[in-house]
């Protein structure tokens, strides 16, 4: 028995372990060396360029890794919960709800620190994740593209509610640069609170067998031992605290987490445990290749980070569509 223990483990290891890997790790290393030296201000010749890189390139590129792991891991936790692979915070509602708590905070105590608008972005997104959970438990939905296009329709009322109230009180500017998803302000002093989602990304590693069991729904989870609301409530306030404080920091990140997972299950199949080192390294891939292309295009401007994401997200969102299609 003891041999038969440990070999799904070596196998799981040594897929852990893939040479692949390494090459991925070096690929995405490469592509953060390349963001802390582009840039219109010149680190490398300029009298002040060591302390500008140390206030600007350094945090930024913190600041892609923390957020590109945390927003793909965010995405791979709600396909696992919903058992839906079209699902993630920007196909469910929740980086509107994270906007409806920041700007009710922001209105409602215009001093606030930044903690204080975390903390109301943090429990508004997850407020409207578990509703979403809520709402299909209680409904039962054949296509599983309708899933999405579900979540899709009630951010939208949720967004619209937000519009309405920044309207009101001349917040629409600011709801506006909330939701652009940008790098640009990423500053020393302004991007640490990220490392709490890198908390995030531990505890799902850790996790990552409760939420492979609860995965296959409740029944079965509850048959095997599985707490399955206590599973649901860590991953909805995982997924709510990821949300949260990206969308304070940096911004809306759309689709990162509809595609990296889809990705990585295409490549490598569904052994979640393995995937994971896969999720978070494509996560910060893609978000530091996108930041790349927004910030040399149209040099000396930026475009942000969300265009680029979005319309690769809607391209891949509709390649899975059609692929869906096929399969039937």
């Amino acid at each position: 028995m003891t041999t038969t223990a440990a070999g799904p483990r070596a196998r799981t290891e040594g897929r852990l372990l893939d040479w692949r890997l390494l090459v991925g790790v070096a690929a995405v290393g490469a592509l953060l060396v390349l963001s802390l030296f582009t840039g219109v201000y010149d680190v490398v010749g300029a009298d002040d360029g060591a302390e500008m890189f140390a206030i600007t390139r350094v945090p930024r590129t913190i600041a892609l890794v923390l957020a590109g792991a945390a927003m793909a891991m965010s995405g791979l936790v709600m396909q696992l919960l919903t058992q839906n692979r079209f699902v993630e915070p920007t196909t469910t509602g929740t980086t509107e709800w994270a906007g409806l708590g920041l700007l009710a905070v922001t209105i409602l105590v215009p001093g606030a620190s930044i903690a204080a608008r975390m903390g109301g972005a943090i429990l508004a997104s997850f407020i409207g994740t578990m509703l979403f959970f809520l709402f299909l438990s209680r409904v039962s939905l054949r296509s599983s593209l309708i899933v999405p296009i579900v979540g899709i329709m009630l951010g939208a009322v949720v967004g619209s509610v937000s519009t309405f109230i920044a309207l009101q009180t001349d917040m629409l500017q600011n709801l506006g640069v909330w939701f652009a998803g940008s790098f640009t302000s990423v500053l020393r002093g302004q991007y640490e609170p990220l490392w709490i989602v890198a908390v995030v990304v531990v505890v799902v590693f850790v996790a990552a067998d409760r939420f492979t069991v609860a995965g296959l729904g409740k029944e079965i989870a509850t048959n095997v031992g599985l707490d399955y609301t206590k599973v649901i409530l860590l991953g909805t306030g995982l997924i709510a605290v990821a949300t949260g404080v990206v969308t304070v920091v940096v911004g809306n990140l759309p689709f990162l987490g509809l595609i990296v997972p889809n990705i990585v299950s295409l490549v490598r199949g569904d052994d979640l445990r393995s995937n994971l080192p896969w999720v978070c390294l494509l996560g910060i891939g893609i978000v530091a290749a996108c930041d790349l292309v927004g910030r040399t295009i149209i040099m000396p401007f930026e475009v942000p980070v969300s265009l680029i994401l979005g319309v690769l997200g809607a391209a891949v969102f509709v390649l899975l569509i059609l692929r869906q299609r096929r399969r039937g």
